[in-house]
């Protein structure tokens, strides 16, 4: 609300000024609503993440390779397995050490249930640690 204080001789006149103060009431209450509002429209879900390290793991000076190929073939480093002694295969490979890191690399065209396979043999056969390998696309955006 605006007031006048003077009363001179004028008749009534229009006043040019702006009352703003119902303006930032609004605004006021608008920012109050949003405070309360906000957290309220986040995910609620309460999970225990674990912490995350950044440090870099040393790369075996040696790295084994298992490949499954296109034709669902096996293959130990450059050497063609059958499917039936790829335990064995990998014993020889790694001496019998089963905490030694298996990189598996697979071809873009083999089926994921192939994959998934492949790995629970590996897992039946002891080695639990699998790396994936794959190509790192340049330029591509996600």
């Amino acid at each position: 609300m605006a007031v006048r204080l003077d009363h001179g001789d004028e008749g009534q006149t229009e006043i040019s000024e702006i009352n703003v103060t119902p303006f930032i009431d609004v605004i006021l209450v608008l920012l109050i609503i949003f405070m309360i509002a906000a957290p309220l429209a986040t995910v609620d879900v309460s999970v225990d993440l674990p912490a995350a390290n950044v440090e870099k793991t040393q790369r075996p000076d040696k790295p084994l390779f298992l490949t499954l190929k296109q034709d669902l073939s096996l293959a130990v480093g450059n050497d063609d397995v059958p499917r039936t002694s790829l335990a064995a295969a990998l014993d020889r490979a790694t001496s019998g050490d089963k905490q030694q890191r298996v990189f598996l690399r697979a071809d873009k065209t083999v089926a994921y249930g192939e994959l998934m396979t492949l790995m629970n043999e590996l897992r039946s056969a002891g080695y639990l640690h699998v790396a994936l390998v794959g190509l790192e696309a340049r330029g591509a955006t996600p």
